[in-house]
């Protein structure tokens, strides 16, 4: 794997978490169902049978050193560049933008700007509040909580990538009090919106007039992250 472009980096990244990790089973396995592979896709693609894939995944079978390790990331990627490449491209933007992969799960600029009622088709999301722009020109997924606490003003504002006519989605979330108020003290706010995990009769009740306030759409959705992932990676 030559090179310093997203798909080494995104590699050393995995292999270090797997090394490094007090259940490097659980670490691997976590990988693994990220890139949507299954144990018997990565054996097949090592030669190995399900069964050692899924002794490491358990624990059953001593910890990999880092050569194994090496080999099981490779096996990884080799699936996922066959496939596309969809899930290196994801990980290549994040890293690229200088956030770590348990923070911004997507990050992502489109060719051309899309209506924003298709993203939310998309993604099955309800709107609450209506913004003052109906086209959208990229997308920022981002865990809410690892946001909040570990970054700061100036790298909260890089979520916008190249521009804040987005969509800023909120993983999560349990209410959308936290991001929304965060989003108080960011200037300026994105064009969207989306707190996902959460149904509307559980948003947090002033959710709705600080999105008129500041002028963004806010949308709610319960989609399955996975799910939800694989849809924006198909918007143009």
């Amino acid at each position: 794997m030559g090179g310093r472009g997203p798909k080494r980096e995104l590699a050393e990244k995995i292999a270090g978490e797997i090394t490094l990790s007090d259940d490097p089973g659980a670490t691997l396995r976590k990988w693994r169902t990220d890139f949507d592979v299954s144990q018997t896709d990565l054996a097949g693609e090592l030669d190995v049978s399900s069964s050692v894939i899924s002794d490491y995944e358990s624990g059953r079978r001593e910890s990999p050193g880092i050569g194994v390790v090496g080999r099981l990331v490779e096996g990884l990627l080799a699936i996922d560049e066959r496939r596309g490449g969809d899930r290196i491209r994801q990980y290549g933007r994040v890293l690229s933008a200088g956030f770590d992969s348990d923070v911004v799960h997507d990050l992502r600029e489109y060719a051309t700007s899309i209506p924003l009622v298709q993203l939310y088709d998309d993604i099955d999301a309800t709107e609450i509040a209506t913004g003052g722009t109906d086209r959208i020109s990229g997308h920022t997924v981002i865990d809410s909580i690892q946001a909040i606490t570990r970054l700061s003003s100036e790298e909260f504002f890089r979520l916008y990538g190249q521009s804040t006519n987005r969509v800023l989605v909120f993983t999560g979330v349990t209410r959308g009090e936290s991001p929304l108020v965060a989003l108080r003290v960011v200037n300026p706010t994105p064009n969207a919106v989306v707190l996902h995990g959460i149904d509307e009769d559980e948003l947090w009740p002033h959710a709705a007039d600080l999105a008129r306030i500041d002028g963004y759409s806010l949308a709610v959705t319960n989609e399955p992250l996975e799910d939800l992932l694989d849809h924006l990676v198909t918007l143009e």
